[in-house]
């Protein structure tokens, strides 16, 4: 079974998008990924409903089985984290509103799911996804990028155990990594 997971690095000035299909061997296959963008001359109403249209658009388009969306980070100036939080609300309503499940994902969790370090940059994330993925080249911007990551991080989460704790050697080192992660917490409790 495939798991189909858009994820959403959400901003008001870029706002990324990334469709990733995850077989139950955890490899991953990008469907589709792209970046919305708003004008800061728009009022605030008109970006979201860019926003929301451009979202509505990729939820109807690609059906996905989950929406992952990066959970809004609190040290960044106040004026970027509203225009974050307003555009993540705008996508978990519309995922709501088709019955759609919603994730949320710190910069930290993805970075360590993808990279295998929570403290990576954004240039190891593009790098690890793009080979993540099999692509020619890495996705541009960085919004793109990490969209793809949050759906990445979301689909090994979700798929806890499979891949390592089966024997599948066909799993890169941060997806190893990952697994013998998520088998050494369990092991603990």
């Amino acid at each position: 079974m495939t798991l189909r997971v858009l994820g959403v690095d959400p901003g008001l000035t870029r706002c990324g998008i990334g469709v990733v299909d995850i077989e139950k061997n955890r490899r991953a296959t990008m469907v589709a990924v792209g970046v919305v963008g708003t004008s800061a001359e728009l009022t605030l109403d008109k970006r979201l409903l860019v926003i929301a249209q451009a979202i509505d658009e990729w939820l109807d388009r690609h059906e996905p089985d989950v929406v992952a969306v990066e959970r809004v980070f609190s040290q960044m100036n106040v004026s970027t984290v509203m225009g974050v939080a307003q555009a993540s609300g705008v996508v978990i309503a519309a995922a709501a509103r088709r019955g759609i499940p919603v994730a949320l994902h710190t910069p930290s969790e993805v970075k360590a799911a993808v990279t295998g370090s929570g403290t990576a940059n954004k240039d190891a994330v593009t790098k690890l996804v793009t080979k993540i993925l099999r692509l020619d080249a890495p996705p541009k911007p960085a919004d793109a990028a990490d969209a793809l990551a949050l759906a990445l991080t979301h689909a090994w989460r979700a798929g806890s155990g499979m891949g390592a704790a089966s024997g599948n050697s066909s799993l890169t080192p941060a997806q190893k990594a990952w697994a013998d992660a998520e088998a050494k917490a369990r092991r603990k409790r």
